[in-house]
């Protein structure tokens, strides 16, 4: 190869995404060292496989999984949706985990399935990783966990009436969970 030519990348969205990512915590963590601050990062931190850090992010993952249901039974359904979207998060976290990876960022997890997916690292229908992903307006989807979970964390809407929104999100919930437990203790 020439000096000074551009290097073609046929990298994926999301592997740029997670590279990104990764330079980004970088970045941050030396310039919290630079002003004297406690480290910390909103991006990736490449380090070991945690497989301890996995655990507790699957335990609390089936933790959130239960409150989706306590939430109901207490008349705070609304708050299901959130229970929900951090039941699905932490186990991306969990995965993240058990890769060497440390998260501060939603975006950055979620572009990290990805690319362990592309990879053939993960195993992970797709259904899961959209479910948390910020849809562009043409194409809002009525299944998004994370619309649902903005609907009524900022929305006025004190309980969820379709009990049927509440079920599946625990079906989801509980598949995905067992699809991480597979994927951290393979």
């Amino acid at each position: 190869m020439l000096r000074n030519q551009p290097v073609i990348s046929d990298m994926s969205h999301a592997a740029k995404h997670v590279e990104w990512c990764i330079n980004k915590a970088q970045k941050e963590i030396e310039e919290c060292k630079r002003l004297g601050k406690r480290s910390k990062h909103r991006g990736l931190l490449k380090s070991r496989p945690n497989l301890d850090e996995a655990k507790k992010h699957l335990a609390k993952a089936e933790h959130n999984l239960i409150g989706i249901t306590r939430f109901k039974e207490v008349g705070f359904s609304d708050w299901s949706m959130s229970a929900g979207f951090y039941c699905i998060y932490h186990c991306f976290l969990a995965i993240a985990a058990k890769f060497g990876y440390e998260s501060g960022n939603q975006t950055c997890t979620i572009s990290l399935m990805r690319f362990l997916k592309e990879n053939n690292e993960i195993q992970l229908d797709e259904r899961f990783i959209e479910l948390l992903e910020y849809e562009e307006m043409e194409d809002v989807r009525a299944d998004s966990v994370i619309d649902l979970r903005e609907d009524y964390t900022y929305g006025v809407q004190i309980s969820v009436k379709d009990e049927a929104k509440i079920n599946e999100l625990k079906k989801v919930c509980k598949e995905l969970i067992d699809i991480t437990k597979q994927i951290i203790y393979e």
